[in-house]
């Protein structure tokens, strides 16, 4: 299956920018699931090209002339492999995914979750883990900001992608199992929301699986991998340091269709 993916972030400032920094991680990686047929970031600046500790592809685009107007565009092509039932398979250590972090940590009332739904660690059980997670964390628009924890999300009982995929590796760390964070896009018809995507992959049975907690999808058939990590911190699209600029707006149009 061919997926066509824009995706364009748009910046406005109250006042000027005099320079800036963004670190952006919005390519797609080419792997057993996926062939990247054409990709393309477009941003003003110097720009610069690298791969971080977990193989995310990393741009750096530097500003030096003022500005209270940025967009960064990344657009393109991507063949999924839909045949695959198993999430990306890489050579880093599943140890690595073990590592804690504060928007992954386990309170005691999530740690009680997860023991009560998981009784034998297996996927079928993690694949329960996951339902429950979804009634008890119902996803609504809007309810959550990237500075949420899994700890806040689980306790307000509300978030999006982002807040059931930090709850999902929360409570699998805490069950002794690698489990790490994915960014990417979404293929699903009528559901304009999920487009932009996240969701976890846990190590198990000597494999990564999926765990799409948000749309209950335990493969990858529909999702186009961007970038992992330990949690939303590692893989966030745009990161940066600016010099002035007064307050920041920002909005995003993500548009993933068939083609």
């Amino acid at each position: 299956m061919k997926l066509m993916v824009n995706h364009q972030t748009h910046y406005s400032y109250s006042m000027d920018v005099l320079s800036s920094i963004q670190y952006i991680k919005m390519t797609p990686m080419q792997n057993q699931h996926q062939r990247v047929e054409h990709w393309h970031v477009s941003v003003p600046g110097q720009k610069q090209m690298m791969k971080d500790a977990f193989g995310n592809t990393w741009m750096t685009s530097t500003q030096r002339q003022p500005y209270q107007h940025l967009t960064i565009m990344a657009q393109g092509i991507i063949e999924l492999n839909t045949d695959l039932d198993v999430g990306m398979q890489d050579n880093l250590h599943p140890m690595l995914f073990l590592q804690p972090t504060p928007t992954t940590a386990c309170n005691s009332e999530m740690k009680a979750f997860a023991d009560h739904h998981v009784k034998t660690l297996n996927r079928q059980s993690l694949i329960g883990l996951a339902a429950a997670i979804l009634v008890h964390v119902p996803y609504i628009s809007n309810s959550s900001s990237v500075q949420s924890s899994a700890i806040d999300a689980f306790q307000s009982r509300q978030g999006v992608c982002q807040d059931h995929s930090h709850i999902f590796i929360a409570m699998c760390k805490y069950l002794g199992l690698p489990a790490r964070y994915v960014s990417g896009y979404l293929y699903a018809q009528n559901v304009s929301h999920l487009a932009s995507h996240a969701w976890a992959e846990v190590f198990i049975d000597q494999a990564w699986y999926c765990f799409d907690v948000s749309n209950q999808l335990f493969t990858p058939s529909v999702h186009v991998y961007v970038a992992i990590g330990r949690d939303y911190w590692d893989v966030a699209p745009v990161r940066g340091v600016r010099d002035k600029g007064g307050v920041e707006s920002m909005h995003s149009i993500v548009q993933v269709l068939s083609c």
